[in-house]
């Protein structure tokens, strides 16, 4: 581990001063993605800004029956929160489908939204990876690349979001608050993370010196049609090959809203707002689940090893939609596909 100054942040305004004055430094809060990084050489930090005395631990509640999650607030907190579990169950649906309960303990809602993708290559230094080192190449392209990105892909890098929890926050329509030495902003959750494009190196929309704060939730109508499926190598501890978060509202025998995020596909959760709205008013039954499936998945292209996931993704969309509407969500501690 290579050498770095530490400063411990004592409120959000020194936090951001610290970032803004070292482009090098990274912020350390669980540490469950930040410490691996930094032992395989992967991160090299010039300065660590630990922001875990900072107030940003609580759940808050919002007029309107919304809630505002603090960045610091562990998974663990978050997923067992009866707030949470009663008016935002995808959510905790999909924390609970993620890790160990070990690093749900230690992982906070802010860490999980910055870290970093899973590739094989981007782990190992001796490898050509442009999101590591831009314009090394890309080993997985032509490599080894069964987990990788069926959408929204670039010839630099073909990567995918390891997140669970971020994919269910996409679905629910989730708002990122964030501070930085121009003050604070909100950012639309399906605006947060970036596709790779010519800069894989950058993973999200975050100006330099700024800090997530908190991620707000306003009230649905999901609470009870929602599924979240994840389909994965092995039944627990295992990043998802395919994942879903289905959410849908059901009025008079026709669909009012549909909201569907993937996961395992891209570089960041993947939903399409114009692809779903065009679903209103139409019957939820498995003919128009299939026709979902395939205008999200539209333009959908393996890279050879990874091409199993685009039937799988269709029938992984189709089977959480029908949970969905059925009120008969995937239950995370059975994981087997219900």
């Amino acid at each position: 581990m290579r050498e770095f100054s530490y400063h411990r942040a004592e409120n959000v305004g020194d936090a951001v001063a610290a970032l803004a004055a070292d482009p090098q430094a990274q912020v350390l809060a669980g540490g469950t993605n930040l410490v691996d990084l930094m032992k395989y050489d992967v991160a090299r930090p010039g300065a660590i800004v630990d922001i875990n005395r900072l107030p940003l631990k609580d759940i808050e509640e919002l007029d309107g029956g919304g809630l505002r999650i603090g960045a610091l607030v562990s998974n663990s907190a978050v997923a067992y929160d009866p707030r949470i579990e009663e008016r935002f169950p995808l959510l905790a649906s999909a924390i609970l489908a993620g890790a160990s309960p070990q690093l749900r303990n230690a992982a906070t809602t802010g860490g999980n939204l910055l870290q970093r993708t899973r590739c094989y290559y981007f782990y190992d230094p001796s490898t050509p990876c442009n999101k590591r080192e831009p314009g090394s190449g890309c080993s997985a392209i032509g490599g080894v690349n069964r987990i990788h990105a069926i959408l929204g892909a670039s010839d630099k890098c073909i990567a995918v979001h390891p997140s669970d929890m971020c994919v269910a926050l996409a679905a629910l329509g989730a708002v990122v608050e964030v501070e930085g030495p121009s003050g604070k902003r909100d950012i639309q959750f399906t605006d947060f993370h970036r596709l790779p494009g010519d800069h894989p190196e950058r993973d999200n929309t975050l100006s330099q010196g700024e800090i997530v704060t908190a991620i707000r939730l306003e009230a649905d109508h999901f609470a009870s049609q929602h599924s979240y499926l994840k389909l994965r190598d092995r039944m627990s501890y295992a990043f998802a090959l395919i994942s879903v978060a289905a959410a849908i509202d059901i009025r008079d025998g026709e669909i009012l809203d549909l909201r569907v995020a993937i996961g395992g596909v891209a570089h960041k959760p993947w939903r399409d707002t114009l692809a779903e709205a065009e679903f209103a008013g139409q019957v939820p039954n498995q003919a128009t689940f299939a026709r979902v499936a395939q205008r999200l998945l539209a333009g959908a292209e393996g890279q050879g090893h990874n091409d199993f996931k685009i039937p799988l993704a269709e029938k992984a969309i189709v089977r959480a939609l029908s949970q969905a509407a059925a009120g008969t969500p995937q239950i995370q501690s059975i994981k087997a596909v219900q």
